[in-house]
């Protein structure tokens, strides 16, 4: 019998690390337990998570695994043999994973990440091997261009086309680099990847060397992800035990090292060129473009640059062929997609699709629909460099074209999903002062624009908005958009000018009506007791921390507005309904 216990960092967040102690005890002296610690399979919304697969291979999956359900789940299931069915994920949850298609992601919650025989009895490094195998290295190259592989870090430019550009550039010294650096709010699936499956994107990472002719790489994850960092080191120096990195790999003439840098979580070091001048010891500062990386990148050296999820695709392409990847997806945007659910949906965390599928699908048939079965009102997608997607548009397939028209970026794969009660004018507020901050302020376009940008968010939110204020925002957002050096400049305004396009109506609310549609910008609300409904508890009272709110009990109470600090507790704490938001 074998037991996997989700070992992630949002598991153990979540209080695996107690249900594995738990488990760990209680199997002691079993000979025929096997305890095996995986990365998360993406239910993260139903953490601690425990499957047991039984001697006949037959799989349950509990979810919610405290340490008291973790010995009933024990002492009933596993010693008893009776399925422990109070703790099963439900069938409608499941659904979860049951709807994904798995490829980057195949591995992720089934293998052990620090055990490298479990990647290799999963087909790991078969992939390597053909690439190896090959008379003609071209070969790799061509079996990505006809799977179709775009970039998944954000623009999804051609994989093969920039393995291409490093390969006939001149020089005998070449790089690969893993763009690790995942800084966008909300998501979390090169964490996800790292943790749970290390060994596959370090297999990615060989192949491209194999088919570019380097002999080294580098891994630029951010030092936020102590867990992913140590399993990295771990799954590098099984490789190289094993004879899949180091001189000579598998008795073949090519060699490959990797090494680790843990960056300092600058968001503009996801540009590539950014991140470059990190891994040299510069400032995260952007370079310009020509010459590319493929050119002149790491050392001035020609280098690949590709994220986490595009080198986890690599293997399995390799090993499956091109045409069994290009089989899934669109015309356009072949195989998978992995995205990050998060926001006000029901079941947060990570899946994988095939491109094509529509917003609406992942959001309501994967992750169950808003939390409270409110109204959504749309989704934000790409992150701070993304645009928002209103709920009118959810139909639109998940492919790089479609998703750019609609004013949004696939991104790395971030998607923020908004209720009712979101206001879009906070949102942009929220993302335009996350880009001000992390602005390197290379470029004037971008530290001088962003800042006037958000200065007029601020002056919005707070009841002091002003007409033309709108069209102002657009102005300054076009110019930074067509003056900022990088990708970061180029993008900051996308979530402001998305919220304008689709939302427009809830800025002239704002600023004209000095209104907050979705009742959420604090200084446009007024809180009220309905003389009708008030009871006279004087719960209200004891909660405001300003006695604000005076009354006798049993009598109608009533808020001096001008003392009150509209900070909702009166709200919260009525249970009879008679604070009103205005």
């Amino acid at each position: 019998m074998e037991i996997r216990v989700g070992m992630g960092s949002c598991g153990m967040a979540a209080g695996a690390k107690r249900t594995w102690d738990a488990l760990s005890h209680l199997c002691q002296g079993k000979t025929d337990i096997t305890l095996l610690q995986v990365g998360c399979n993406g239910m993260c919304f139903a953490e601690p998570l425990v499957e047991v697969i039984d001697a006949q291979g037959s799989a349950y999956l509990y979810g919610r695994v405290d340490e008291t359900a973790a010995k009933e789940i024990f002492e009933q299931h596993i010693a008893g043999g009776i399925v422990a069915e109070q703790y099963l994920v439900s069938e409608a949850e499941l659904s979860f994973l049951t709807k994904q298609t798995r490829i980057a992601l195949r591995n992720c919650g089934v293998i052990d990440p620090e055990n490298i025989e479990h990647y290799i009895a999963r087909g790991g490094y078969e992939g390597l091997k053909k690439a190896l195998s090959f008379a003609d290295k071209s070969e790799i190259i061509e079996t990505v261009k006809t799977a179709g592989l775009r970039g998944r870090g954000g623009a999804g430019f051609p994989t093969w086309f920039k393995w291409q550009a490093a390969k006939n550039s001149k020089g005998e010294v070449k790089y690969i680099v893993c763009n690790a650096d995942e800084g966008d709010p909300g998501a979390f699936m090169d964490r996800s990847l790292l943790e749970g499956d290390p060994h596959t994107v370090i297999e990615g990472m060989i192949i491209a060397g194999v088919a570019i002719g380097a002999k080294e790489g580098i891994f630029y994850v951010r030092a936020e992800y102590p867990v992913a960092i140590k399993r990295l080191e771990i799954a590098i120096k099984q490789a190289e035990e094993a004879g899949f990195l180091g001189e000579h790999i598998l008795g073949t003439e090519f060699s490959f090292s990797l090494r680790i840098k843990a960056g300092a979580g600058a968001f503009v070091c996801g540009e590539e060129t950014a991140l470059l001048a990190s891994l040299e010891g510069e400032r995260g500062m952007p370079r310009l473009k020509p010459p590319f990386p493929a050119e002149r990148g790491y050392w001035q050296k020609p280098s690949n640059i590709n994220n986490v999820e595009t080198y986890a695709n690599v293997p399995w392409i390799l090993a499956n062929g091109g045409a069994a990847y290009a089989a899934m997806g669109t015309e356009k945007s072949k195989g998978t997609k992995v995205f990050a659910l998060a926001g006000k949906i029901k079941r947060g965390g990570l899946v994988e699709v095939p491109m094509g599928i529509t917003l609406r699908q992942v959001v309501f048939d994967i992750g169950g629909g808003i939390q409270g079965d409110k109204a959504i009102k749309g989704v934000q997608m790409g992150g701070p460099s993304g645009g928002c997607i209103p709920e009118s548009l959810l139909d639109t397939p998940i492919d790089y074209d479609s998703i750019m028209q609609t004013g949004a970026i696939m991104g790395s794969g971030g998607m923020i999903v908004m209720d009712e009660t979101t206001c879009m004018v906070n949102m942009a507020q929220f993302f335009m002062d996350f880009t001000q901050k992390e602005s390197c302020g290379k470029c004037t376009h971008c530290r001088i624009g962003t800042t006037r940008m958000l200065e007029i968010l601020n002056r919005i939110v707070a009841g002091e908005g002003k007409d033309g204020d709108i069209e102002l925002l657009v102005d300054l957002a076009n110019a930074i958009k067509d003056g900022a050096l990088c990708g970061l400049g180029n993008s900051a305004p996308n979530p402001v000018l998305s919220t304008i396009r689709y939302f427009r109506d809830e800025y002239e609310a704002h600023i004209q009506g000095k209104t907050c549609p979705a009742k959420q910008c604090k200084d446009l609300l007024t809180y009220e007791i309905k003389q009708d409904k008030c009871t006279g508890c004087t719960l209200c009272a004891l909660k405001c921390p300003v006695k604000a709110i005076i009354g006798e009990k049993k009598q109608p109470h009533i808020i001096h507005q001008d003392i009150c600090t509209k900070c909702g507790n009166c709200f919260t704490v009525c249970r009879f309904g008679a604070v009103e938001v205005k």
